[in-house]
């Protein structure tokens, strides 16, 4: 497992990459450059990708705001948080002015 990732980041330096590609027995056995390639396909298309990218660097709001429901996340739920907030001090303000609430 060392070796592996130890090889991993070394095969990043092109020097260590075109050693490797002349020396092979440098190489582990158990690791080989086939290993480097993606394993997987990538989560998206590319073309789906570029589609967003122009969609959203077409909309002309703030960037917090372009999503279908980043108007809930950034405006509604602080405001929320905000008006109970007040309230509250606001009830606490009045009950402590008026005496309610008072252990004796």
């Amino acid at each position: 497992m060392f070796w592996t990732e130890l090889m991993l980041f070394l095969y990043k330096f092109p020097f260590v990459r075109s050693l490797t590609a002349s020396y092979p027995s440098l190489l582990p056995r158990a690791f080989s450059t086939h290993t480097l390639r993606m394993s997987e396909e990538p989560f998206r298309p590319r073309e789906k990708l570029v589609e967003k990218q122009k969609l959203f660097q077409s909309i002309h709001k703030h960037t917090y705001l372009k999503g279908p429901y980043d108007k809930i996340t950034s405006v509604a739920i602080p405001v929320a948080l905000a008006a109970t907030s007040l309230y509250m001090i606001g009830r606490g303000i009045y009950n402590l002015s008026h005496g309610i609430g008072k252990k004796e």
